[in-house]
């Protein structure tokens, strides 16, 4: 097959793929902003924006954004750790804080506005940070990026976990699903 013709396919394969992901962003854009279904399970890290609302209490309601060290910090009750916790669990502590010294019956509400990104590295043409999009698969992630460089394995990809305290590598199928700060990586072939 001559230069000219792989060049071709290939920069047909690049045009597909843009299609298919301004498609697919489509899509999830027309359903709710938020992902329900992840907001039961999900636990919280580092980089997650978070809309907390202590009701009738404007002072206390806000955005706030989990730090590095999986805390939010909030007037009056100070730092609330939400590392590693539900939403409902970090409404909990709020709770509980706000409940002894502050208001007689708090009611807390917690919802995520924007998970922390993933991150895709190594044979991808636009290795970075992206937003994170329910619903995504390690394919989707790879389109994103730009696509496959040449040398790239497309079988399979290598992610570490935000939330595995070991930092395990897996290797996952491409069709499985992304997770907030999933750091995936992809390997490159040798032949």
């Amino acid at each position: 097959m001559s230069p000219y013709r792989i060049r071709f396919f290939s920069r047909l394969l690049l045009l597909c793929s843009v299609f298919f992901c301004t498609a697919l962003f489509a899509e999830i854009q027309s359903e709710q902003h938020s992902a329900p279904s992840l907001n039961q399970e999900y636990q919280l890290g580092s980089g997650d924006l978070l809309k907390i609302t202590v009701f009738n209490q404007e002072d206390l309601s806000g955005e706030y954004t989990i730090n590095g060290a999986g805390q939010i910090s909030l007037p009056l009750i100070g730092d609330v750790n939400a590392k590693n916790l539900t939403a409902k669990q970090v409404e909990q502590g709020i709770t509980d804080k706000l409940k002894p010294d502050y208001l007689l019956n708090p009611r807390v509400s917690v919802q995520v506005l924007n998970y922390c990104p993933f991150y895709i590295l190594g044979e991808v043409k636009q290795p970075k940070s992206y937003p994170y999009v329910d619903g995504m698969t390690y394919l989707n992630a790879v389109a994103i990026a730009g696509g496959y460089t040449y040398r790239a394995k497309e079988d399979y990809v290598m992610v570490i976990r935000m939330n595995d305290p070991q930092k395990r590598e897996l290797k996952l199928d491409m069709d499985e699903r992304v997770l907030p700060g999933d750091v995936i990586h992809i390997k490159e072939r040798f032949f």
